[in-house]
């Protein structure tokens, strides 16, 4: 039966190779698209792996290049039971390097605390660096970078070179490689040197590193943080308030949104109204409230509801699964695009059966007259429809692997396409099946004729 399938499939060869090059295109495009995700998937699982402490980081920011964080929590959070290493962080876009505006992908001034930083039994960048030195106790207020090697061999700058950051000249000591993405896209300062220049609040800091004590739980950890600071109120600017740094308006107190300019206003429009209350406010509402009772002890208050906490404390799992909720959203925009494309080749493979299926009515009249059954007649043609599913499917996936790692190679800093095992293996699963059900609606109309009908028919 497959012999007899493949030599009619020869005997057209042209509308059977237009078949199966749509079902190979489709299959590639899905290859190539879900490659897309999986790729996201392992960079993530990569970049989160090798971070095993907690971030503390202001509640609401997405990461913590938009939280503010008062410096003065430091010592507070060094005592908290079962914590070894607090290691301030702040973080900074930069936008433009050898007076070039970068876009994509995007680079960040890390500014860290040098001592903090050292004293990590896991650092992540203290470990991966390749040539030069890590920043010294010795540099703190100089203008020295540790930059990755991707941005090195981008800029083409070595040790010892300078390179321009937003206007300001560093000499890079340090070239380091995580072999992440989302890690090495960093240009590590010390975080004095970016308060000195100007360019971050003196007070202010953009999160915690966490590392636990040895035998610690990093969820009781988390824990006790976030209960040593439930009720603080933040005395730094908001996320929203980061709009000054754009040039929107000067750097906003959350408690006097009037006045941050257009920051602020925008922090008042997303944030509702309650995010300008105050101390100062509710001491006049309470005079107020005084007033209207004729100067009468007003009743007791209801007790407020409890406050959200300030801060949330991450891991690797939490930041990973963050990551995992986009994934599945973007997931089912690829399987959208890819049912297009899908669905395209079904009825490709359909037309082509129907026309192969009505050219042959009198050889299935012939073959019926011989002693073929109608089911012999219906193995025969989901046979030749599952033959160009399987080839469709077999030469798709292999078009789209051979893509990804070309794209790979040729973007290794920008792009990260993985197709996997597990991917290749659906698709030609998945195509085979598309063919075996695109051939379907055929070999029911021929099995249902009867031999003089299709002999009459031909």
């Amino acid at each position: 039966m497959w012999k007899f399938a493949i030599r009619n499939l020869f005997s057209r060869p042209a509308r059977s190779a237009l078949s199966l090059l749509g079902l190979t295109v489709a299959v590639a495009g899905m290859v190539g698209l879900f490659s897309v995700a999986r790729g996201l998937e392992q960079t993530f699982d990569r970049s989160f792996k090798g971070i095993p402490g907690l971030v503390v980081m202001q509640a609401g920011a997405p990461i913590p290049l938009f939280s503010r964080l008062p410096t003065s929590w430091k010592e507070d959070i060094e005592k908290v039971p079962g914590v070894y290493v607090v290691a301030p962080e702040v973080w900074m876009r930069a936008n433009i390097i050898e007076d070039k505006p970068v876009m994509a992908p995007p680079r960040f001034l890390f500014g860290v605390d040098i001592p903090s930083r050292l004293k990590l039994r896991k650092g992540v960048y203290t470990e991966s660096m390749i040539e030069g030195r890590f920043l010294a106790p010795e540099d703190s207020g100089k203008r020295i970078v540790v930059i990755s090697r991707q941005i090195a061999e981008e800029h083409h700058k070595k040790i010892g070179d300078t390179m321009t950051v937003n206007g300001i000249e560093f000499e890079i000591v340090g070239l380091y490689h995580v072999g992440s993405l989302l890690l090495d896209i960093a240009i590590l300062v010390d975080g004095e040197t970016l308060r000195q220049l100007g360019w971050f609040d003196a007070q202010a800091v953009s999160g915690f590193y966490i590392e636990a004590d040895v035998g610690a739980s990093n969820e009781d950890v988390a824990r006790r943080i976030k209960e040593l600071l439930q009720d603080r109120p933040l005395t730094t600017s908001s996320p929203m308030s980061l709009l000054a740094l754009a040039g929107l308006g000067p750097p906003s107190d959350t408690s006097k949104p009037e006045s941050g300019g257009l920051g602020s206003w925008l922090l008042k429009a997303f944030a509702g109204p309650d995010t300008a209350a105050s101390p100062a406010s509710d001491e006049g509402e309470a005079a107020s409230s005084s007033e209207s009772t004729g100067g009468l002890t007003p009743p007791a208050r209801q007790e407020k509801p409890k406050q959200p906490s300030p801060v949330e404390v991450r891991n690797a799992s939490d930041f990973s699964e963050r990551f995992k909720e986009l994934g599945e959203d973007l997931n089912l925009i690829l399987a959208v695009l890819t049912g297009i494309g899908m669905t395209i080749a079904v009825l490709s493979i359909v037309n082509t059966m129907l026309m192969s299926v009505s050219e042959r009515v009198i050889e299935f009249g012939v073959l019926k007259a011989n002693g073929w059954t109608p089911w012999d007649v219906l193995k025969l043609i989901t046979v030749e429809s599952a033959t160009l599913g399987l080839g469709g499917g077999v030469l798709g996936a292999l078009v789209g692997w051979l893509a990804t790692r070309v794209i790979n190679a040729q973007w290794p800093d920008r792009v990260n396409l993985f197709a996997s095992p597990g991917l290749l293996a659906f698709s030609v699963a998945f195509s085979t099946v598309i063919g075996l059900l695109g051939g379907l609606y055929p070999a029911i109309w021929a099995m249902r004729l009867s031999p003089m009908e299709a002999i009459r028919r031909g």
